[in-house]
């Protein structure tokens, strides 16, 4: 049998008054790219951040070229030849591209050498196949292109084994496409990946190996080619999870129409018109850079457009800010929800009852009692797990996290609702949750929009697919129309 390049055994991790990591056990092989599946909360994460020395454990020994080895910093393991890809990205945004990339490995010298660092950058990214000006600032940059520097940045430090931490959260198949593509090509020069994903179809096209967590126990290891995908499941959640496509759209041409965009355009979006529905789920499908979530942006005011013209219940209105589209009953949350979606270092009562604070505050003093019983309520109808809404929203798991964001709108009285990657992040479990509260959300007469880089999760909730490429509106396709095939037809104009 062949001896693993890293073994870990019997990691234990306690917090105070959570078991985290109870007893478990990983290895990888040279040259094997091991996936790593699991809930959120399974302890995925927290066995990666022991290995680079993120975090210290309790108890267990961890193997490196068969012998024990001890990380107390990440340096330490990037000197080992450990990097890794993390699901939060960890790049500062007032630094360039290759500032980030290169950070503390700069040119040596009394000054530092950008322009070395800017042909560095540039040349990681030829080879990578991704085109990203090393000169541009990180925070002007998308979610999508933020992951791929800090995919670039992992690469760049020319490791021996790679931790991808949810590196496709954010990515669309062609983009995913491209990232297996480099994996691939690591793998045949003996780079060795641990590779974290919801993403079960996933799988399939890149592991070798997959081993499964669940509460902080391991669960086994099957091989990737010969087990079946609802095994898979099984083993992560302990039930059996279902998920239907929609077969049949109860939206026709007579509902009414709730939001209607007439021509708008802005810098990124080209003379867009379309129109939702009462009670409709449209999906927005693009590529990255297609402008799905700039016309979202536009939309709920976030953004300035230069033309074009909104109707909201059919009559003509000017949103030129979030606060009036929240006054016109738009609710929009963010792909970026840490960033623009939650308050984190607030409770799950506050954030979810911050668009409506002025009505629980009389004579100057807010209301608590009132506060608490309303969120208790939404905790419950939407099945937010959390010990109370006391409790910071930053300790939740994404898919919590997302739930208490569609509280906040639900209280709102939102008739609109745009879903920008609602399932980014969260795992299978609660992707399936988010869908049923969607679809509920639908039957009640909410109107939504559901911006997605997955062309499953698009076929399986959408009554229309609305595709752009390049800013542009390339096609509108109806329920019995929509596929992967079409879909990408249109997204890149082919």
């Amino acid at each position: 049998m062949e001896i693993p390049l890293l073994e870990m055994k019997g990691i234990d991790k306690w917090y105070p008054g959570v078991h985290a990591l109870k007893k478990c056990s990983f290895s990888l092989l040279k040259g094997e790219i091991h996936a790593l599946v699991g809930e959120n909360g399974a302890g995925k994460s927290t066995l990666m951040n022991i290995l680079t020395g993120i975090i210290p454990y309790s108890s267990g020994e961890i193997y490196l070229n068969s012998e024990i080895v001890v990380f107390n910093s990440p340096k330490q393991a990037q000197i080992a030849g450990i990097s890794m890809v993390h699901q939060e990205l960890n790049l500062m945004d007032n630094l360039t591209v290759a500032q980030n990339i290169f950070i503390g490995r700069e040119s040596k010298g009394l000054f530092l050498n950008d322009e070395s660092i800017n042909k560095r950058t540039g040349e990681l990214f030829k080879r990578l196949n991704f085109h990203i000006d090393p000169k541009e600032k990180v925070g002007n940059l998308s979610v999508s292109l933020r992951q791929i520097v800090e995919i670039a940045k992992a690469i760049s430090y020319d490791a021996k084994i790679i931790i991808f931490d949810e590196p496709s959260a954010t990515l669309t198949d062609v983009e995913i496409t491209q990232l297996f593509k480099i994996m691939k090509e690591l793998r045949s020069t003996g780079v060795s990946m641990i590779y974290i994903s919801h993403r079960m179809d996933e799988i399939k096209r890149i592991a070798d190996r997959v081993t499964v967590f669940r509460d902080g126990e391991y669960i086994g290891t099957q091989d990737a080619e010969t087990v079946k995908i609802d095994e898979v499941i099984h083993m992560m959640v302990g039930r059996i999870i279902y998920e239907e496509h929609k077969k049949l759209s109860k939206i026709d041409k007579d509902t009414d129409v709730v939001l209607k965009v007439e021509n708008f355009s802005s810098f990124d979006v080209k003379n867009v018109s379309f129109e939702l529905r009462k009670g409709e789920i449209l999906g927005f499908a693009g590529l990255i850079g297609a402008g799905r979530t700039e016309l979202a942006r536009l939309i709920f005011g976030a953004d300035e457009k230069l033309s074009g013209n909104l109707y909201v219940n059919g009559k003509k209105t000017a949103i030129n800010s979030p606060h009036k589209a929240v006054e016109h009953g738009i609710g929009y949350l963010s792909e970026d929800r840490k960033r623009y979606g939650l308050v984190v270092g607030m409770s799950v009562a506050n954030n979810i009852v911050i668009t409506k604070l002025k009505d629980f505050i009389k004579r100057q003093f807010i209301n608590e009692k009132e506060i608490t019983k309303i969120t208790d309520e939404y905790i419950k109808k939407l099945d937010i797990k959390t010990p109370s809404a006391q409790r910071l929203v930053k300790s939740l798991s994404g898919g919590n996290q997302q739930k208490v964001i569609i509280a906040k709108w639900l209280l709102n009285d939102s008739g609109i609702l745009i879903f920008d990657e609602p399932t980014r992040g969260i795992d299978v479990g609660a992707k399936s949750e988010i869908y049923k509260i969607m679809n509920n959300l639908a039957a009640m007469g909410k109107a939504i929009i559901m911006i997605s880089s997955e062309l499953p999760e698009l076929i399986r909730m959408s009554d229309r697919v609305l595709v752009m490429c390049e800013g542009e509106h390339t096609a509108t396709l109806n329920l019995e129309d929509i596929n992967q095939n079409t879909i990408m037809k249109y997204a890149t104009k082919n």
